[in-house]
């Protein structure tokens, strides 16, 4: 490591998001063609969702939450900012990457729970298998319309997370992707 660059990501947030990005990319790919593969993708998504939140509670200084969270005044101030090609450069997440953080964890659990109840009703199979038996069939059909807008919803926010990294990378001529795998970043702020 140079001394023009500062480790920020530490393993464990590297492995989470890329692992993440796969277990996430397989379970939208295959939903009903390959149910047993979308079932095992979405136990690993809800995993690492686990861990992350765990993490993001006692982890390393930029992994904390304590450490990204804003008020939405800051979130919407950082976002007309970037709107002006003004926006702060931060060493770790900015506002509005920590809010896409929450917001993307959040879908994820709704996601995986959701799913959780359309395999419990309609395959008698997975956690809630127990609880969903004898469910009515527009039960099933319910949670699974909603499996769906969630999972579409969390798509349109990963989409719109992927162009917040490339406008900031932009604004700040650096490769945010880069250092998601390297772990590093410029050392100066501003």
């Amino acid at each position: 490591m140079d001394t023009g660059t500062v480790k920020v990501w530490d393993p464990f947030v590297r492995v989470f998001h890329w692992t993440l990005v796969v277990g996430f990319a397989v379970a939208f790919l295959t939903e009903d063609d390959l149910l047993t593969l979308h079932a095992w993708a979405g136990y690993l998504v809800l995993g690492l969702v686990g861990l992350r939140v765990v993490w993001g509670l006692i982890g390393t200084r930029f992994a904390r939450f304590s450490n990204f969270l804003s008020r939405p005044s800051t979130v919407i101030r950082y976002l007309l900012d970037v709107t002006a090609f003004r926006a702060r450069r931060y060493l770790g997440h900015n506002p509005a990457g920590g809010a896409m953080i929450v917001v993307l964890l959040v879908l994820l659990v709704l996601t995986g729970l959701s799913g959780f109840g359309v395999y419990g009703a309609e395959e008698s199979a997975g956690p809630l298998a127990e609880f969903m038996r004898g469910a009515p069939g527009y039960v099933g059909d319910a949670l699974e319309e909603l499996h769906e807008f969630l999972a579409n919803l969390t798509l349109l926010c990963v989409l719109l997370h992927v162009l917040g990294v490339v406008l900031a990378s932009l604004q700040h001529h650096e490769n945010l992707a880069r250092s998601m795998f390297t772990g590093l970043k410029r050392r100066e702020e501003g």
